[in-house]
């Protein structure tokens, strides 16, 4: 579903990813570990097609195609979708807005306001949470957990094929993270993959990743089974440098 082949990236003037190697599957969970500053959230960017960051080297392969040089809004009608791990506030937009004119940007067939309203509404009841949710500008006066939330809901309502999760976990309280994990299972189906970045193995308790690959000064330097994530909470980041 995604591939990642020898990709080399920089971001002023400095080598953020040197040669990163990650291939990750139809239908699976898969988790990407690693130290602050190892490339992680660069790569999620990257994968994303931010202007910022260079390619110096490499490709990006969304279902075989090639999408290295494609702009953001072009990855994102191929199925792609990135969840931030600090999300921007934007005033005066509404969710249920800004939402409606995202899934008719990128979806054949245009909901009217009473259609997507009632999506809307049935994603919320997924998740648990009040539909007077909607109508508040977008993470404007957000708590972190109300941010990530948002950024769930927004998953579940547009439906890609890849969903790359930045560190939604980061910052939640024990309810927000089940409720997280909650959308993100209900996501998942055997033509979905979810890519998980984080730093911890609380939401992993919850996701039950089929691989975990730790990135390490800007490649990917080991990958394990979901055993992997123990070994990492026990012996630290340090232990790969052993391996």
């Amino acid at each position: 579903m995604l591939e990642v082949k020898n990709l080399y990236v920089g971001f002023e003037g400095k080598v953020i990813l040197k040669g990163v190697n990650l291939k990750v599957e139809t239908g699976s969970v898969h988790a990407l570990m690693g130290p602050n500053g190892s490339g992680k959230t660069t790569l999620s960017y990257v994968l994303m097609g931010h202007p910022k960051y260079k390619v110096m080297a490499g490709q990006i392969l969304l279902n075989g195609e090639d999408i290295t040089r494609l702009s953001p809004d072009e990855r994102a009608k191929r199925g792609l979708f990135l969840s931030f791990q600090m999300p921007v506030e934007i005033p005066g937009v509404t969710i249920s807005n800004f939402l409606r004119q995202a899934y008719n940007t990128l979806k054949d067939r245009k909901l009217s306001l009473l259609e997507f309203r009632a999506l809307l509404e049935e994603k919320c009841k997924e998740l648990g949470m009040d539909a007077k949710f909607l109508n508040r500008y977008l993470n404007q006066g957000f708590s972190g957990g109300e941010k990530k939330k948002a950024e769930i809901l927004q998953m579940l309502v547009l439906n890609p094929k890849v969903a790359v999760l930045d560190e939604t976990d980061s910052g939640l309280d024990v309810d927000a993270l089940k409720l997280v994990a909650k959308g993100i299972s209900k996501f998942m189906t055997p033509e979905k993959t979810v890519l998980v970045i984080t730093h911890y193995k609380r939401i992993l308790e919850h996701l039950e990743p089929e691989k975990v690959s730790v990135m390490v000064d800007g490649k990917i330097a080991f990958e394990g089974d979901k055993n992997l994530v123990q070994d990492l909470e026990q012996k630290g980041y340090s232990w790969i440098d052993k391996k």
